[in-house]
């Protein structure tokens, strides 16, 4: 069964970064449920929220988004990347201060943004429409050599769908090479998810854990899975690793780490929890 190995390193993610790759599928978290995707050929990123744009945003309300952490890595410091991917409109998802200076730095960069926030994403990163791939769910495509995407749904509290039949969130299943990994956006479950998880057949699954609680709720923000959840749909779908993110970016909207290590301790698959500092290798010897 496909594992992956976890190796810490005490460099800098910038230094990391951009040292020689190494073979096959090396994962980075950015926090939230922003990661880097490497391999020999490409560098792909998801969700990228390298800023603080939401600190001043709520700054002095009844939540204030001040982060836990400082960001691991600048925008400028993410060296050539070959494609990003963001999952839904939401700032921590789709930042402008993170992907305008990614934009402006690396001229033939393209986005792939949900079709239901296209206006927005111009908007916020700054690109004429040609540097936007416009997804929904449904979808598959080739946007690189090498890289397959297959756009699932997600229901983040619920399954949005805009006037045009879009849908508001979504989850991406990434094919890099032999490897694939399931990122499935902020969501909670919903009918058929299992079914559309499975069918993909991943063999890693990116998965948020910070739940639904009652201080998320009445300070009128959506939630995820919890780690239950999480755990459960990865079991259910028969996926040999996941790791558990989406977390230790805001006091009030996160979750225990102790909790998720100690659940990884008696899951059937390989549960990881995301940690800076930490690369996720994969190096697949069988094909499922």
């Amino acid at each position: 069964m496909p594992r992956l190995n976890s190796r810490t390193f005490s460099t800098a993610l910038a230094a990391e970064l951009a040292r020689p790759r190494h073979q096959g599928l090396t994962l980075y978290w950015l926090g939230q449920a922003g990661f880097v995707f490497d391999t020999p050929q490409l560098r792909i990123i998801i969700d990228p929220y390298l800023s603080d744009s939401l600190e001043a945003k709520y700054r002095g309300t009844p939540s204030p988004h001040d982060r836990m952490v400082p960001a691991p890595v600048t925008p400028q410091e993410l060296g050539k990347v070959d494609l990003v991917l963001c999952t839904h409109q939401h700032t921590d998802h789709l930042d402008g201060e993170t992907l305008r200076p990614l934009a402006l730095r690396l001229p033939k960069l393209r986005f792939v943004v949900p079709a239901a926030a296209f206006n927005l994403a111009r908007e916020r990163i700054g690109v004429d429409r040609d540097r936007l791939i416009a997804v929904n769910a449904g979808q598959t495509l080739e946007p690189l050599a090498g890289l397959g995407v297959t756009v699932l749904r997600a229901a983040h509290e619920a399954l949005e769908i805009d006037a045009d039949g879009h849908h508001k969130c979504l989850g991406y299943g990434i094919t890099l090479g032999r490897h694939r990994v399931f990122h499935s956006g902020d969501t909670i479950p919903f009918a058929g998810q299992d079914a559309e998880v499975r069918n993909f057949a991943a063999h890693i699954a990116l998965l948020p854990v910070n739940g639904r609680s009652s201080l998320l709720k009445d300070a009128g923000f959506a939630g995820n899975l919890t780690l239950a959840e999480a755990s459960g749909l990865t079991a259910r779908c028969g996926i040999p690793s996941m790791i558990a993110h989406h977390h230790g970016m805001f006091a009030f909207n996160t979750a225990d780490p102790r909790a998720i290590d100690a659940a990884a301790s008696s899951t059937s698959f390989q549960m990881l929890r995301a940690q800076f500092q930490t690369a996720y290798e994969s190096v697949l010897q069988v094909v499922r």
